[in-house]
């Protein structure tokens, strides 16, 4: 902690933040302890447009799923983001969550590297619009529906059979009749360029790279974390378990992040 609050204190600090840092608001991660619980494999981009039957069990999954994400509430690493970030050591969050926890925290402005789920796109004619307006369409083309399930998944969904997902039915876009899809990137889905181009120029200008619960697995974060090592910036990890990167980490902090993090700021508030 004494190393940590060293290198947060000089501030140009950018965050990276992944789903370990929301495990403590009851969203498991991937990879983490929590991240085992998971039964089903991640939906791709390729299913989910080019299978009706995966599509249509995707939104039962995430009909379900998304009572526990409109209802999370942030933890105390998400406030002492918005904290250091509030008060200038923080100059950037990248985050790969799609939870909208950080902004909920207090943090802004907020780079979503993965798109949220409080807003869904219509992959026919672009319209963008909030999730809450589909979800009250959901309830009204669904009345009867109430499949048992499993907890929540990182990615804002639970565990269904087709079975279980059979009977429930789907609505295109108010606007076209289109085709409706979550404003994240799926697997197989690449980020758009402009998020990752203002993801790397904060990196690039940061005096430091803090990265909060991500194994770092997925290259779509960890190119940050290696661009920032060939620059020299500094970089810190705070996470539950090993990452993909600890190597290149001068500070390394294995530990809960809301308690560290919370400790974090005190020590150099």
């Amino acid at each position: 902690m004494e190393q940590l609050s060293g290198l947060v204190r000089r501030g140009g600090v950018v965050v990276l933040s992944g789903a370990g840092l929301s495990t403590e608001s009851g969203i498991p991660d991937y990879r983490g302890p929590s991240g085992l619980q998971r039964n089903a494999a991640p939906m791709t981009y390729q299913t989910f447009t080019g299978d009706p039957v995966a599509r249509r069990r995707y939104w039962a999954r995430s009909y379900l799923g998304w009572r526990t994400i409109a209802t999370a509430a942030p933890n105390e690493g998400h406030r002492a983001v918005a904290r250091l970030q509030r008060g200038g050591l923080v100059t950037g969050v990248i985050t790969q969550n799609v939870d909208g926890l950080h902004q909920a925290g207090g943090a802004d402005p907020v780079i979503e590297l993965h798109g949220g789920l409080d807003r869904v796109v219509c992959l026919d004619c672009g319209d963008l619009t909030a999730r809450t307006a589909l979800d009250v369409r959901l309830r009204a083309a669904n009345p009867s529906f109430a499949a048992l399930s499993g907890g929540i998944n990182p990615d804002g969904d639970v565990d269904l059979t087709d079975e279980q997902a059979a009977d429930f039915a789907t609505v295109g876009c108010e606007g076209c009749g289109g085709m409706l899809k979550p404003d994240v990137v799926f697997f197989g889905e690449q980020v758009p360029m402009p998020r990752v181009a203002a993801s790397f120029a904060l990196v690039e200008a940061a005096a430091a790279l803090l990265v909060l619960g991500s194994s770092l697995t997925v290259l779509s974060g960890r190119r940050f974390v290696i661009r920032a090592a060939k620059l020299g910036v500094p970089i810190a990890i705070v996470n539950q378990g090993p990452t993909k990167s600890d190597e290149l980490a001068g500070v390394l902090v294995d530990a809960p992040l809301g308690k560290t993090l919370s400790q974090l700021a005190e020590l150099v508030a």
